[in-house]
């Protein structure tokens, strides 16, 4: 029986973005992006399918474009990040569900509260860039309901609906390097 040698694989942030959506008053989205993050990514060989996966983020890149916002999001309200500074996924699954398409499992912790999740991981490419280097694009997409982390704050408007969605929306495009 052949033993597959273990692969390691890295993000390239110069190409790649993580990105979190929240209805805001229930008629428009925000976007948060996370900027500062570290993974640590092993496969079998080249084989994404029982892929084993380990991402740190830092809650204080996160920025939505608007100070105040970004303020009142790293505050206790939200993200509480100085007492809570980071967010981590563990994987415990990396299903093949067809050719291009995964589904992830995994252990997400978010300020101080870990929960059984699960993304769609879509396979968008592998190919050797200029340099030699080979690079594999993944689209993961997926939700979560922010309460279940422990964030609970919002606001009713003068209608009645609230100030912010309590489905928080998981959109990330990664470019991976192997080696």
């Amino acid at each position: 029986m052949e033993t597959l040698t273990k692969t390691k694989w890295g993000i390239d942030k110069a190409h790649s973005e993580i990105q979190f959506k929240a209805r805001h008053l229930m008629i428009t989205t925000v976007t948060v992006a996370l900027k500062d993050y570290a993974s640590d990514i092993e496969t079998e060989g080249d084989d994404f399918s029982k892929a084993s996966i380990v991402f740190t983020g830092e809650l204080k890149s996160a920025s939505s474009g608007n100070e105040q916002r970004d303020g009142h999001l790293q505050g206790a309200d939200f993200f509480d990040s100085a007492n809570h500074p980071t967010l981590s996924f563990v994987s415990t699954a990396m299903t093949k569900d067809s050719e291009n398409e995964y589904t992830l499992k995994g252990k997400l912790t978010l300020k101080g509260v870990t929960k059984e999740v699960s993304f769609k991981a879509e396979l968008t490419g592998t190919v050797k860039d200029p340099w030699g280097n080979t690079k594999t694009g993944f689209h993961v997409t997926g939700k979560i309901n922010r309460k279940d982390f422990g964030i609970s704050f919002n606001a009713v408007n003068e209608t009645g609906g609230l100030l912010v969605g309590e489905e928080i929306k998981l959109d990330a495009e990664l470019q991976l390097a192997k080696g």
